[in-house]
């Protein structure tokens, strides 16, 4: 599958955001997917995740952000509202075939074996 994000941009504090990673060559259905986010110096965060029957958030974003997909678009998406400066990453949707759309507790980075290039978001104060 091959991923490609969209919708990153500049927002001050309070503002919303739209992010779209747009899926090609498999059916998203079948991944588990997340979201995850990346600020220079800083480690990779998992920021949302989503598949069959599931969906989990970082505390950090619990709220604030809504993680959806539409099937039919082959579309995942990253609602994010009420953004902070401290929101200001990369973002990168990331999918993984391993339980044919299902997720589970304690995935790592390591089973996302799929990457989009990310889509940068910056909030101001």
């Amino acid at each position: 599958v091959q991923l490609v994000e969209s919708g990153g941009g500049s927002v001050q504090a309070g503002g919303s955001l739209r992010l779209s990673c747009a899926a090609s060559g498999s059916t998203l259905s079948r991944y588990c997917m997340r979201w995850f986010r990346q600020d220079a110096g800083k480690e990779r965060e998992e920021v949302a995740t989503i598949g069959i029957s599931y969906t989990n958030y970082a505390d950090s974003v619990k709220g604030r952000f809504t993680i959806s997909q539409d099937n039919a678009r082959n579309t995942l998406y990253l609602q994010m509202s009420s953004l902070k400066p401290d929101d200001t990453a990369m973002y990168y949707c990331a999918a993984s075939p391993s339980r044919r759309g299902y997720c589970y507790w304690g995935m790592t980075p390591t089973d996302f074996p799929y990457w989009g290039q990310g889509t940068q978001v910056t909030v101001s104060t």
